[in-house]
C-alpha cells in the first residue's frame, strides 16, 4: 500500500508555470505507475499525464501537451508535473495517483490509490 500527498499548487496568472509534487510513503513508489489527474467543479475527473514504472514512457492528455511534463525521482519516491504556459481551462484540482498495472493507464478505474489533491488556480 502506499499514501500519497501532494503540494505545490497555487493562484497564478495565465501564462505562469506551477509544479506540482506527489511525495510517496509506504511501498516504494517504483512499484507503481503513477499520473495526474485534474477535476474542476462540476466536472468529471480527467486524465492529465502518466509515467511508467522506470519513468521511460509518459502519456499525456491532448489539452497539456507541449505545456505539461510528468517526471519521476524514484530515489526519492516523488512525482512531479511541471506545468507552464497555464490557462484559465487548467483550473482544477490535481490528483495524484499510483496503479499497480504495468504501463500507463490513462483512466481512473485503473488506479489504486489516490491523494487528497490540491488546487490549482489559473486567473486570465
Amino acid at each position: 500500500q502506499v499514501q500519497l500527498v501532494e503540494s505545490g499548487g497555487g493562484l497564478v496568472q495565465a501564462g505562469d508555470s506551477l509544479r506540482l509534487s506527489c511525495a510517496a510513503s509506504g511501498r516504494a513508489s517504483i512499484n507503481y505507475a503513477m499520473a495526474w489527474f485534474r477535476q474542476a467543479p462540476g466536472k468529471e475527473r480527467e486524465f492529465v499525464a502518466a509515467i511508467s514504472r522506470g519513468g521511460r514512457s509518459t502519456n499525456y492528455a491532448d489539452s497539456v501537451k507541449g505545456r505539461f511534463t510528468i517526471s519521476r525521482d524514484n530515489a526519492k519516491n516523488t512525482v512531479f508535473l511541471q506545468m507552464n504556459s497555464l490557462k484559465p481551462e487548467d483550473t482544477a484540482v490535481y490528483y495524484c495517483a499510483a496503479s499497480t498495472g504495468s504501463y500507463v493507464p490513462v483512466t481512473t478505474g485503473e488506479y489504486d490509490y489516490w491523494g487528497q489533491g490540491t488546487q490549482v488556480t489559473v486567473s486570465s
